[in-house]
């Protein structure tokens, strides 16, 4: 658990960064310090349920609003049948940052919930 909270920790900070040209960098760059932060805790062995909980909730319901948003993931699929959102870095289409900020929470999503797992596991185990 150590090498994945230390590579994700790194890997949050880079999103992080990332987002300093983003139409809306003081929303996200929060979003991924909060996990960063959590990471960064995880990797140190400490391990805090609530925190990755109220994560989860807040991503899920952000996640949740960009599939049903104007230019959301449901446009994406549908009116522009899965166009690859990966083929530039630039999102010139409003439908391509969406989408890729819906990811980008479901990966926010995945890997707090493996640590809600372990955090849960190894509680029973102590």
């Amino acid at each position: 658990m150590k090498i994945f909270n230390i590579f994700f920790c790194f890997a949050f900070i880079v999103f992080a960064a990332l987002q300093y040209n983003d139409p809306d960098p003081y929303l996200w760059v929060p979003i991924y310090l909060y996990a960063t932060a959590l990471c960064f805790q995880a990797a140190r062995n400490k391990f805090y349920p609530k925190a990755y909980l109220i994560g989860i909730a807040v991503y899920a319901v952000y996640a949740l609003y960009k599939v049903f948003d104007a230019n959301g993931l449901i446009d994406w699929i549908q009116l522009h049948h899965a166009e690859n959102i990966a083929e530039t870095m630039k999102a010139e289409k409003p439908w391509v940052e969406e989408s890729r900020e819906f990811f980008g929470l479901v990966i926010l999503i995945v890997v707090l919930a493996i640590d809600l797992f372990y955090a849960r596991k190894r509680k029973r185990a102590l």
